[in-house]
């Protein structure tokens, strides 16, 4: 092995304090090619970070191998618990994964039984990925896990077929956009329902060198209210535009030849939008959440200011995704 010198795999490749830093960063990250890779690939890669992190490589490894290795280590490994996620949770497969349900909400929308279906399916996908991107220092019982899935399918079914039913005398558009609204209401609740455990119980802040404070619930709104704001954009563009240009193109004579294929062609739209709003959702906001001491809740204030007096201006927080 090789030590080496001036190197950190844990330094952020590009400005994370920046949007244009952090967009480079979920680029990279949330790649859909990185879910072929093989999972002794990713073992391999995990390995190597953790060389590095000793100080310690291979002989001849060169930077961008470590530059790779930790884009695969980042993509397919909790930040928190370093334990490998779930593909289908992993935002890297929110564009094969969230293409194809997009796609078949937009296009299934008309009758109760499949906007019941998508939904559900919806609900279920993101149920998941919502607890695999949860903050991992929070543990949630699988009661709790129930609870939420179950709130938020049910908060996104009466939300889609209510409005179905209410729109059916609207025009064509507005019924369009209701899978839109049942996804957004959905994300309001399922988010935060899965990491009711943070907001019960805070989450835990550090000072800027990572050392330890104390668990804020404040802290914990603040991170769950940005990972909603984040979803609902992410969806947005593709669930709003892609109603809009199907309700335009369908009028085309050639386009009424070939129904069959409306399916396939809004799945392939919501993933070019979703190529690109994954990771400039994620990049919104910083990953590192930082809040003022000052907006603590006042007895961890007071105890932060007992042991470190005015030396913590900020504590920061792993927002989760």
């Amino acid at each position: 092995m090789t030590r080496l010198t001036n190197f950190s795999i844990d330094a952020p490749r590009w400005d994370q304090s920046t949007f244009l830093g952090r967009l480079k960063h979920f680029f990279n990250i949330t790649d859909p090619r990185t879910v072929l890779v093989s999972e002794h690939e990713l073992d391999r890669a995990k390995a190597l970070v953790e060389s590095c992190r000793a100080g310690l490589v291979p002989p001849g490894t060169s930077q961008e191998q470590l530059f790779y290795a930790k884009k695969l280590y980042d993509s397919a490994f909790h930040p928190d618990s370093g334990e490998k996620m779930n593909l289908i949770g992993r935002m890297s497969f929110q564009v094969p994964g969230g293409m194809a349900i997009t796609g078949f909400m937009l296009q299934f929308y008309r009758t109760v039984p499949a906007v019941v279906f998508w939904q559900w399916v919806n609900q279920s996908f993101n149920a998941l990925v919502n607890y695999t991107n949860r903050n991992a220092a929070c543990p949630i019982s699988l009661t709790q896990i129930g609870v939420a899935y179950v709130t938020a399918t049910s908060t996104a079914l009466a939300t889609a077929v209510g409005l179905n039913l209410y729109t059916k005398r609207a025009p064509p558009l507005v019924a369009r956009w209701v899978p839109f609204a049942a996804v957004a209401a959905a994300n309001c609740v399922n988010i935060p329902m899965m990491r009711q455990q943070e907001l019960i119980n805070g989450i835990m802040v550090t000072d800027e060198k990572d050392c330890e404070l104390g668990h804020s619930r404040v802290a914990a709104v603040k991170g769950i209210t940005q990972v909603v704001v984040s979803r609902i954009v992410m969806a947005a563009p593709g669930m709003v535009l892609v109603p809009i240009l199907m309700e335009r193109l369908e009028k085309f004579p050639f386009m009424k030849r070939i129904q069959v294929l409306h399916a396939p062609l809004q799945v392939m739209l919501a993933g070019g939008f979703l190529l690109f709003m994954v990771p400039v959702a994620c990049s919104l906001f910083p990953q590192r959440c930082s809040l003022a001491l000052s907006s603590l809740e006042p007895e961890l204030r007071a105890s932060i200011q007992a042991k470190h007096g005015d030396c913590v201006p900020y504590v920061y927080f792993n927002k989760g995704l």
